[in-house]
């Protein structure tokens, strides 16, 4: 009875090491698509709420060709900044396109173009904003720069404008969660006033149904206000539900 037991157990590893073995010898899918949902209490981007410090609805989809690392997306947020500043529209509209890979060494990298579309919106000079970036990896850390060869964000004369963000997203080996830490530059070319500093450190923890996130989110300006004069660059916490499929 004990070598027959002794036998089953064997045979049973065995059934269960090989389809383990094989499944990791598998090699990723040539052509991969996600999906991703999200509600946030505030929509921050690079620091200055696009949603008058009010909740958003967001959502995107990805594709990835894994051989060439080329990828391609979309994504839209719910908005109000554009109809505060006298324009009309309620939706961000994002398209964007790349390549990320390895240089080696544990460095990887991601270069790409962003057009921020947003329908109707009516401004002079309109919205609809163009950028080039580039982002270097190692780790859990990057260092990405973006530059317009647009108006930014309906700003006159800002072409070539410029924006450094440094960050890190930190496995903390507990439960799932992630530690975010960002900083960043937003240069606005022949508007100094509307240049600033912002900053980010957040937690998310991954639930499986969905990641659960909240953020202290900061800038160093002013400059940016609702129509009730509150300032949609000040301090605050941005919390997150997102779910990605």
């Amino acid at each position: 009875m004990k070598q027959a037991v002794t036998a089953a157990l064997a045979l049973a590893a065995c059934n269960w090491i090989v389809p383990m073995a094989q499944a990791q010898e598998q090699p990723a899918a040539e052509h991969q698509v996600s999906y991703n949902a999200a509600v946030v209490s505030d929509y921050r981007y690079r620091g200055i709420s696009q949603s008058r410090l009010d909740p958003a609805l967001q959502g995107g989809a990805d594709y990835t060709h894994t051989p060439t690392g080329l990828y391609a997306g979309t994504w839209l947020s719910t908005i109000h900044w554009t109809g505060d500043l006298g324009g009309s529209g309620s939706v961000e509209w994002d398209l964007y396109g790349g390549k990320r890979g390895e240089l080696g060494g544990g460095v990887s990298y991601d270069v790409g173009g962003l057009y921020y579309f947003y329908p109707s919106n009516g401004l002079h000079p309109n919205a609809n904003t163009f950028e080039l970036y580039g982002q270097l990896g190692y780790g859990p850390g990057y260092l990405k720069y973006s530059r317009s060869l647009t108006n930014l964000f309906g700003t006159a004369d800002s072409k070539q404008s410029g924006y450094w963000d440094l960050g890190a997203n930190i496995d903390t080996g507990w439960q799932a969660v992630t530690l975010q830490l960002h900083a960043g530059r937003q240069q606005v070319h022949h508007n100094d006033a509307l240049s600033y500093t912002d900053y980010k450190v957040g937690l998310a923890r991954d639930f499986g149904w969905a990641t659960v996130g909240l953020a202290w989110v900061k800038t160093n300006t002013s400059a940016y206000v609702a129509p009730d004069g509150r300032s949609l660059g000040r301090s605050g916490v941005v919390a997150s539900l997102t779910k990605t499929f």
